[in-house]
Formats: C-alpha cells, structure tokens, sequence
C-alpha cells in the first residue's frame, strides 16, 4: 500500500524529500527525454537541409517541397489520437520504443525519394509512424511532475525545438558536402545518417524508461511512494473538480480553445523550420555550411527564451499571459523579417519571431494537465497536438504556394504574423474558462 506524502515525509522535512526526488527524476528523465525530441525533430525537419540540394536535383518546385513537407503532418494528424490511446494503454516504454523504430526506419528510406510521388509517399509514412510521440511524452512527463513543477520540466524537454536547429543545421550543411561520396547525393547522406540514430534509441528505450513513478527502482522506497502519492492526490482532486470522460474531453470548449491557440503557434514555429534555410540560401551567395550556421542562429535565441520563459511560468504561477504576450512578440518579429531582408536586419527579426513562437511551449502545456486526467488527459492532449500537426502542414505549403505565386517569401511571413497574433487574442477568451480558474 502507498503511504500518503504527509506520512512518508515524517522522518524528514518534506521540502527537502519532494527536491531531492524530483532532482533525481529531472536527471533520469529529462536529458534522455531531450534527445529523443532532438532526434524526432531532426528527422521531421531535416527536408528543410536536404531542399538546399534536392529540389534542384529533383526539379522540385517550392509548391512541391512545400506539399512534401506537410504531408507529413496530415498522416501524424491521422494517427495523433488513437496513438495516444494506444500508449496510455500499453504504457509509454513500449509505445514510444515502436514510434522511434518504425520512423528511423523510414527517415532512412527517404534516401529512395525519385520524384514527387515517392516524395509524398514517405513523407506521408514518415507522419504515420511518428503520430503519438509529442503528445505521448507530455502525457508521460504529467505522469511524473507535479503541477508546480511541469512547465519547467516541459520546457526542458521542449529545448529540442531550438537545439535541434542549431545541430542539425551545421551538421546538415557538413552532411551535404559528402555529395557524390559511394554514388550518393549529400541530401541522401543526410536522411541516411540521421534516421539510424532513432532505430538505436528506440532500442535503448525498451531498458530505460520506466512507465510510472511506482516502478522506479532507481528511485530509494521513501522518494517513491512521495512521488506516486503527489501525482496520484493531484489527478484525483482534478477528477473531483472536473471528471471528465474521453469524450467530453474532447468536446470540451476549454479544449478546443488550446487547439486553435497551440495551431497558431506552431504554425509560426513550423514556418521558420521549414523555410529559414531557404530564405538564408535567398539573402546572399552562402555555402551550404554557412546556410546551416546562420539558419541556426535565430535558435539559439529561442532555447534561452524558452527555458527563463518556462521558469517564469512556474516561479509565479501564470500561464495564460506567458503564452500569449510572446505569440505576439513573435508576429511583429515575422512581419519585420518580411520587409528587411538583408542578412544583419533580416536575422535578428527571425531571432525575434522565434523566441515568440518556441519559448510558449512549457506554460502552454502546463495547462491540460490542469483539468485533464487519466484518458481523458491522453485524448485531450492528443487532440491539441492534432492541431499543431494541421498547423505544419498549412505554414509548410502555404508559405510554400505563396512564395511561388508572389516571388518573395514577404507575403508567407505575414501570413504566419496574422494567424499568430489571431492565436494571442484567443487568449482572451481562455482566460474567462472555469476549469482553469478553478485548477
């Protein structure tokens, strides 16, 4: 039987049982958790590298790379909610092991792509196997941080966003240069060296992650039976106050708010990874390495942005005004970016734009776990990822159309300007929701 934390904490002083635990559990959790997103994120965002040589060997328009590129998300939409349902059922170990296998697998095989078709095809495949994986960690980690402590935690695990930029940027541009080495392109070198190193984490993930903090042996008896007994009060007085099934979780206007909300600022985000390569390659003659370094830059910001964001959110306790005051910050940084062009101006604007619409992640997913328990949770949060993943498909091709019916990627950045801060005023109404006032 599990202790309740008031007893398990008699021996000592509870503040110091709760930071001696949670260190332990931020130490085993968050920097694997970190580099599994980094991986993920590399070998989602990766095409943006590989376009700087494959559209010209391919003859692919910016409309054709733009609709490859958010293919990916229509079929991670597809799968977003039934994977998470999956995983809440089968636990996060073996579920997440599967999404990481099946996705380098097929990160690998983009090396074949010969056209548009077989471009479409795996990109489409590519969403399908990795539908779940956000979703299914933000579920994972509520199941291991208390309230007070999560949007640290999800900042943390979130610096992927940014840090995946700044090493596969660089890294991607020295991959590149291995073009024509063994009969191979660079950009198939790319896919190629970048997909294996999900297939092998996936594998370590079967022996590493443990499901729940009840089964964590690496944790001493006391620190777990505080931890389980903290998680477990807090979802029952969630359940009390709310209740809520699956389905009405997914109905829930609350719900649905954070959906459009999340949709706006991914949207944002997404218009920058897919497209900053392509509009550095724009600003001057630059090699391949010197496109993924400066294309790199705007991330660097955004990483320092995100984790005293994230810290900010904790330390006072407010979520909603830390979510929308940077989506705004953010679409002034896109609209600059569209009238300044050149490379000193035109950078700094982009840095700008990507601290607003990266550095939100950590109070904004802080806020499901508010009212969403248990299914209901791993739907619920399903459903507002589902939106972000719509969300790379629309900033993917529309920036990508257009680019090609205007000549210059101003119209696209505005475009992502206006949806971001149409997203901030949505904030306006989740402010006035019960079930957060009342959390």
């Amino acid at each position: 039987m599990i202790t309740t934390s008031r007893e398990v904490a008699g021996a000592e002083p509870q503040s110091s049982l709760a930071g001696r635990t949670m260190a332990k559990v931020g130490w085993r959790l968050l920097p694997f958790l970190l580099l599994l997103y980094i991986v993920a994120w590399l070998d989602r965002v990766n095409i943006s590298i590989a376009a700087v040589q494959m559209n010209a060997d391919l003859g692919f328009s910016k409309t054709v790379y733009g609709f490859g590129a958010g293919v990916f998300f229509v079929s991670y939409a597809l799968f977003e909610l039934p994977s998470n349902l999956i995983l809440a059922r089968v636990g996060a170990r073996i579920w997440i092991a599967r999404i990481m296998i099946t996705w380098g697998v097929l990160s690998i095989a983009m090396l074949f792509v010969r056209g548009p078709t077989s471009y479409y095809v795996l990109r489409f495949l590519l969403g399908l196997a990795e539908a779940g994986f956000l979703p299914g960690i933000i579920y994972y980690l509520g199941n291991w941080y208390p309230s007070t402590s999560r949007a640290r935690a999800v900042s943390w695990f979130m610096l992927a966003i940014p840090l995946a930029p700044v090493i596969g940027g660089p890294f991607g541009g020295l991959i590149l240069g291995l073009d024509g080495w063994h009969g191979l392109q660079g950009w198939q070198w790319l896919f190629l060296i970048e997909g294996l190193p999900a297939v092998f984490l996936g594998v370590v993930v079967l022996f590493y992650l443990t499901d729940e903090p009840a089964h964590a042996r690496w944790l001493e008896p006391e620190e777990r039976d505080w931890l389980a007994a903290t998680i477990r009060g807090e979802q029952a007085a969630a359940e009390r106050r709310h209740g809520l099934s699956l389905g009405q979780a997914l109905r829930h206007p609350t719900v649905l708010l954070l959906c459009l909300i999340l949709f706006a600022c991914q949207l944002g985000s997404y218009g920058l990874q897919f497209w900053v390569p392509q509009i550095v390659q724009g600003m001057a003659g630059f090699t391949n390495l010197e496109i993924g370094l400066i294309s790199a830059i705007p991330y660097v910001a955004a990483a320092i942005g995100m984790v005293a964001l994230g810290a900010s959110s904790d330390r006072s306790g407010e979520r909603l005004l830390h979510v929308a005051i940077p989506t705004v910050v953010g679409a002034i940084g896109f609209v600059v970016s569209a009238f300044y062009t050149s490379p000193v101006p035109g950078m700094i604007a982009l840095s700008v734009a990507a601290v607003g619409v990266i550095s939100t992640r950590g109070p904004f997913w802080a806020l499901p776990s508010k009212f969403l328990t248990g299914r209901a949770a791993a739907g619920g949060i399903a459903l507002i990822n589902l939106f972000a993943s719509i969300s790379g498909f629309v900033a993917s091709y529309v920036v990508g159309y257009l680019t090609d019916l205007t000549g210059s990627y101003a119209a696209g950045l505005l475009f992502l300007a206006l949806v971001m801060l149409l997203g901030a005023l949505l904030c306006i109404p989740l402010s006035r929701a019960k079930v957060l006032a009342e959390s």
